[in-house]
């Protein structure tokens, strides 16, 4: 199976993949507070899903970067077990990802033609 990957799902993912690390590093003082996870429990999950969506942003124009892109979704929706919000918001950036993934594919493979 052939991946490529295209400018606009380069773009569309930064996008997706950049807001979500905001909200992975907000999760942090959240779960302390409202939640009472503890610190270093809260720290990782929430400012290593942060980096994270960061480190992934930097492998996006290799094919790797989503499918690590797609882990982090996963992870993001899992980190709803210390937040529970984060079910939603999580269901809700993986809806962008995959949307942005087939929408940037979509609108380029009808442009270049």
């Amino acid at each position: 199976m052939n991946f490529a990957v295209t400018p606009g799902m380069r773009r569309l993912g930064s996008s997706v993949l950049g807001m979500e690390a905001i909200v992975a590093g907000l999760i942090t003082p959240v779960a302390i507070t409202v939640g009472g996870v503890t610190p270093a429990l809260a720290m990782v999950a929430g400012l290593g899903l942060a980096v994270l969506c960061l480190v992934t942003i930097g492998l996006l124009r290799k094919p790797v970067g989503y499918v690590l892109g797609t882990l982090v979704q996963v992870l993001a929706i899992a980190t709803g077990f210390l937040v529970s919000m984060m079910f939603f918001l999580g269901a809700v950036f993986a809806a962008l990802w995959f949307t942005a993934i087939f929408v940037a594919r979509r609108v380029e493979g009808v442009t270049s033609r």
